[in-house]
């Protein structure tokens, strides 16, 4: 099945589900930037996944060969007044707050440069997979007299810890995806030669019959929602979540698989 968000003027994001994986592609050429109507387009895409209950995992990917994304339209910020810059930024960070707290793992397919607003929407994924000598990566808004203001400051230091974040940001540097690797921005970096498929085979190991795509969804949100609180709440965050998942049928398969020494058979229910 291959369909597309339409927009009044243009497309900007492509949609397309295949064998559990909703595929999302930024698609603004070339170098994939984005403005307020990708934002809403990106949005629609998102609720679309989340609720389409053939899909389990959504990967995020840019269009081309060059660009995951460079981040916001530089054109349409200088263009614009402070008001509006401030609302579009608000509206980019709730829309990745979706794509966050969607109950369904996502990946970032990063098929080339990655840097400013590209790497925010990035962060926002739950996994993200970089291909091989493709581009740059980074958050070099600094150089321009901003700070990464679509949640930049906020994920890049719950993943590299405050004082390197500091540091990456301050500097405004890009760097290769192999040292984005080693800070543990990226969780892998796969082969430039057949990337896209080697990412939608890596995202279906966390489809049904191969996982339950329940207990995946409920442990990113019981991560997600209970980084942000008091151990004790995460705590009972993890134990709702866990309720839920006893009474699915998935989790009866699991364990009766498991007792029955044979591999379970799962069907996201």
């Amino acid at each position: 099945m291959s369909t597309t968000i339409e927009s009044a003027q243009r497309t900007l994001i492509n949609f397309r589900s295949d064998a559990g994986v909703a595929i999302l592609e930024i698609n603004d050429p070339p170098a994939n930037t984005y403005t307020y109507e990708m934002n809403r387009q990106l949005d629609d895409a998102i609720l679309r996944a989340r609720m389409d209950q053939d899909v389990y995992v959504i990967v995020l990917t840019g269009a081309g060969d060059k660009f995951f994304s460079a981040g916001a339209n530089i054109n349409m910020l200088t263009s614009v007044d402070p008001t509006y810059k401030y609302y579009f930024c608000l509206h980019a960070n709730e829309t990745l707050l979706r794509l966050e707290n969607t109950p369904k793992l996502v990946i970032a397919a990063i098929n080339g440069h990655c840097v400013g607003g590209g790497l925010e929407i990035a962060m926002a994924a739950d996994i993200r997979i970089a291909r091989k000598d493709s581009g740059k990566i980074g958050l070099p808004e600094v150089n321009l007299g901003v700070l990464p203001g679509t949640g930049g400051t906020q994920r890049l230091s719950r993943l590299v810890g405050k004082s390197k974040a500091i540091e990456l940001m301050a500097l405004g540097k890009t760097f290769a995806f192999a040292d984005a690797k080693e800070l543990g921005i990226v969780n892998d970096v796969f082969e430039r030669d057949n990337f896209m498929p080697n990412v939608l085979g890596y995202a279906r190991q966390f489809c049904p019959p191969n996982k339950a795509a329940l207990a995946v969804g409920r442990i990113k949100r019981a991560v997600q929602s209970g980084w942000e609180v008091p151990i004790e709440s995460g705590l009972a965050l993890e134990r709702e979540n866990q309720q839920l998942l006893f009474e699915s049928d998935d989790a009866k398969e699991g364990l009766n698989a498991y007792i029955e020494k044979r591999s379970a058979v799962f069907t996201a229910k």
